[in-house]
Parts: structure tokens; sequence; C-alpha cells
């Protein structure tokens, strides 16, 4: 059975994460969350106050690339691997409204792009992998067997994000999310380097109406078919 390289890209809250996770477990594929390596390297800028409502000092954090590692553990318990940033597990702190606030300013700094893309594709190199992110199917795997971008609307997504950090015990008020949620679109969309835009490949799926089951079939139907295909041309 040959595998493929699946990207799943959209807007910040549209459930890219949790369809990607269910996917690459259904397929036995590895999974890597690249807007959690993203949320990592803003968890480092805060940690040495490099970032700030005020402030950012991106030269210094330019310099200080070198001291920031990344990496990924499967934890058994979950069935999912867990974001590390120098040796200590981060996996809640980066899902804050406070480090969400910031993230999008750090992936507008093309020297970080660079560097986290180099992992990525790294950990791509062998296909049977999910990944998703903001610019998988246009950036880092450009030649994915199968694209998808997940769209929703933003009111829909903060009510998810709302929610779920609800659920996680933060202080937070609805329209603090719903702010974040646009503000996050438009820097993405917008920046110089890599902006969020649809692959002309890739499929595009709304789910604002979508349970996440619904959402997951979906996806799931595309992928086995995009394996067959890849399957018949092999033969």
């Amino acid at each position: 059975m040959n595998k493929i390289t699946i990207a799943i890209d959209g807007y910040s809250s549209t459930g890219k994460s949790t369809v990607a996770k269910q996917l690459a477990k259904a397929l036995g594929y590895v999974y890597v969350d690249t807007g959690a390596m993203y949320r990592a390297v803003t968890l480092f800028s805060m940690q040495n106050n490099l970032i700030s409502e005020h402030h950012f000092n991106k030269n210094e954090l330019i310099s200080l690339l070198d001291k920031v590692e990344v990496s990924f553990q499967f934890n058994e318990a979950l069935g999912y691997a867990e974001v590390y940033l120098n040796g200590a597990n981060v996996e809640n702190t980066v899902r804050s409204l406070e480090v969400s606030q910031f993230v999008s300013q750090i992936a507008a700094v093309s020297e970080v792009r660079q560097q986290l893309v180099k992992q990525q594709q790294q950990l791509g190199k062998n296909k049977g992998v999910v990944m998703d992110g903001r610019d998988i199917g246009t950036v880092v795997f450009p030649d994915a067997e199968l694209k998808v971008f997940m769209t929703a609307s933003p009111d829909t997504r903060a009510e998810r994000r709302y929610k779920e950090l609800l659920n996680k015990g933060e202080d937070i008020n609805y329209d603090d999310v719903l702010e974040n949620v646009k503000s996050r679109d438009y820097l993405d969309s917008t920046r110089e380097d890599s902006p969020l835009i649809k692959a002309h490949d890739a499929i595009e799926i709304d789910n604002s109406n979508l349970s996440l089951e619904q959402q997951f079939q979906t996806v799931f139907k595309l992928a086995k078919a995009a394996i067959d295909m890849k399957n018949k041309k092999a033969t």
C-alpha cells in the first residue's frame, strides 16, 4: 500500500487539528500539528520578554532561534503527540488565548518560517503523514497528493474556540475571542511571507454546519480516494 502526504490548511479554529488527528489515527499515519510549532516559538518569545502587547523584538528572536527546540512526543493515553519546547511539555500552555494573540506576528517572521518549514519537510519526507497549518499545501508540501482547505464563518469559529477555552478553565469573554479570530484571519492572509491562501488544487470544505463526524467522514473519503488513485498509478 503506497502512502501519501495529506495537507490540511485553513483559517484558525476551523477544526484542522481535530480532523487531522482523527485521519492520521484512522490511516495509521503520522500527525504533525504545525500550528503548535509556531505557538511554541511564540511561547518562547513571551517567556523571554521578546513580545508583548506594546513591543516585539523581532531581531532578538531571530538571533535566538538556534536556542528554540520544538519537538513532539507521542502520548499513548491521549492517542496523539504533544508539543514540547526545549524539553518541556507545553501542549496546554500553547493553546491559551494569550499565546493566540501573538502567534500570527511570530508566524509572519520569514526566519521563523524558514526554520520550521525545514523541520516540517523533514518530518514528512517518508510520506504517510497528515500535516495541518496555513501553508502546508502551498509551501511545505506543494506536491501533496491530497490538499484540503478548511473554512467556516468567523462567528462559528469564535464560538467553538470560546467553548474550548471555557472547558479548559480560562477566564475569557466571547467578544475577545471573536476579535482574536478576525485579527488572526487578517494577519495570516496579508503577511508577506507565505500568506494563508487556498492552493489551486485544494478541496475546500466549509464546516460551519458539519458535525465532527460528518467532517471526518468527508475528509476520510477524500483520503481513501487519493490513496486508491496512487495505488492504481503504481500498478
